[in-house]
């Protein structure tokens, strides 16, 4: 894991999201898609794994920046 990285926060959720093109204006709900790039970016990013429980737990947008830091941290 790169641990000089903090958890990413919803603005930069935000960002990568961005990446898959544009959301409509206070979407909060993730779509499959969505979850799948932002899994993929936490993963690419931070080098750890997101478990099928913690997938499961990140329906919104604030779900993800908690569930996230909730990995990140217990990687340290």
């Amino acid at each position: 894991m790169n641990s000089t990285l903090p958890p990413p926060g919803r603005a930069e959720l935000l960002t990568w999201l961005a990446g898959l093109g544009e959301r409509p204006p206070g979407a909060e709900r993730l779509d499959s898609m969505e979850l799948a790039w932002l899994v993929h970016q936490v993963e690419q990013r931070y080098g750890v794994e997101l478990a099928d429980d913690q997938l499961e737990r990140m329906a919104t947008l604030d779900d993800a920046v908690t569930v996230i830091a909730e990995v990140l941290t217990s990687h340290v």
